[in-house]
C-alpha cells in the first residue's frame, strides 16, 4: 500500500518554480509514495466561517477538503511573498484546519519546502507555513526542509527535477513523510 502525499503549491502562476518543484516531487517520489499535485487552490474562496456551513460549503473548499481527506500526509511548496506565506497557501491551511480539532490536517504529517528569488530561498515563508500547519494540528516534520535560493536564475533553463540538490533531497523528504504516517507503521 502506498502513502498518498497531497502537494499544495502556494503560487498560482503557471510557470511557477514552486509548481515545477512540486512536479519534480511527483516524478522523484520513492517507491511506495504517491504524490498528488492539487490543482484547485485558485477555486477556494477566502475562509469565512459564515460560508463554512455543513451541506453548503463552497465547491472549491469542499473539493480541497475531499482531496485532503484522501491524503496520508502533506507537502507544501511555499514561495515567499513580501517576506511571508502566500495568501493562497494560508487560505488552504485555514479551510483544512476546520472543524477545529477535527480538520483534515489534524495529526497528519506535513513538510514545507520551496524556492524563492532571494538569497535564502523563502525560509521566512516556509517557517511561517510550518507554524500555521502546527497550530492547525498537523504533525509538522521540523527537520524536513529544502529552501532553494535564486530561483529565477537557477531555474531559468533548468527544471527543478534536473537539479542535483532537488534530486538528492526531495526523495528523502518524501521518505520522511511516508515514515511518519500511521499507514507506514
Amino acid at each position: 500500500m502506498s502513502v498518498r502525499v497531497l502537494a499544495l503549491v502556494g503560487s498560482l502562476r503557471a510557470g511557477s518554480h514552486n509548481r515545477q518543484l512540486a512536479e519534480a516531487a511527483v516524478k522523484l517520489a520513492p517507491e511506495g509514495v504517491e504524490v498528488v499535485l492539487y490543482e484547485g487552490l485558485a477555486d477556494v474562496p477566502f475562509y469565512n466561517e459564515d460560508i463554512d456551513v455543513e451541506g453548503a460549503v463552497p465547491a472549491g473548499a469542499a473539493a480541497l477538503r475531499e482531496a485532503a481527506g484522501q491524503a496520508d500526509a502533506f507537502l507544501l511548496f511555499s514561495p515567499e511573498y513580501n517576506g511571508t506565506i502566500p495568501a493562497v497557501l494560508k487560505n488552504a491551511i485555514d479551510w483544512l484546519s476546520r472543524p477545529f480539532g477535527a480538520g483534515a490536517l489534524t495529526g497528519r504529517p506535513a513538510a514545507v519546502v520551496g524556492t524563492a528569488y532571494g538569497q535564502f530561498g523563502g525560509v521566512w515563508a516556509q517557517d511561517e507555513t510550518r507554524k500555521a500547519l502546527g497550530i492547525a494540528g498537523s504533525a509538522v516534520l521540523a527537520d524536513a526542509k529544502l529552501s532553494i535560493p535564486g530561483s529565477v536564475v537557477r531555474f531559468a533553463e533548468l527544471h527543478p527535477q534536473d537539479d542535483a540538490e532537488v534530486t538528492e533531497q526531495l526523495p528523502g523528504i518524501l521518505a520522511q513523510l511516508a515514515a511518519a504516517t500511521p499507514v507506514a507503521a
